[in-house]
């Protein structure tokens, strides 16, 4: 038993070029084409398409867009970037005051955080035996 190697179908540019006229000229259907001259696989037509015809007949997203829209875009876009800044030096800001909190408690020796509000004792504090 013997299987037949799968038939290859070739089609020339020109009868590619009339199944596309006849697509945009006349508004056959990508199916009507497809049932009338054979041609199997879904995209063949559409490549056709794409390649020899004016590309308005495949599906396509369109935004319209007013120019007073297309302005508001740009300054929400604007503004963005500059709250994106203004949050990355309030972080930085911030990190930095933590860390300077963070120091004068190691120096201190004391939670500046839990102390904060409280007034300072008037006993001096015990010196640290260095030896």
């Amino acid at each position: 038993m013997t299987r037949e190697p799968p038939t290859v179908i070739r089609y020339s540019i020109s009868f590619k070029q009339k199944v596309v006229r006849e697509i945009e000229e006349e508004g056959m259907t990508i199916s009507e084409a497809s049932r009338r001259y054979g041609i199997k696989g879904g995209q063949t037509i559409q490549n056709w398409l794409r390649k020899f015809g004016k590309n308005h007949l495949i599906s396509k997203i369109v935004r319209i867009e007013m120019k007073g829209e297309k302005d508001r875009v740009k300054e929400l876009e604007a503004e963005l970037k500059r709250v994106k800044l203004a949050l990355a030096d309030a972080t930085m800001k911030n990190d930095v005051l933590e860390t300077v909190i963070k120091l004068a408690s190691d120096h201190y020796q004391t939670d500046i955080k839990k102390n904060l509000g409280q007034q300072p004792s008037k006993a001096p504090m015990p010196k640290k035996d260095t030896q």
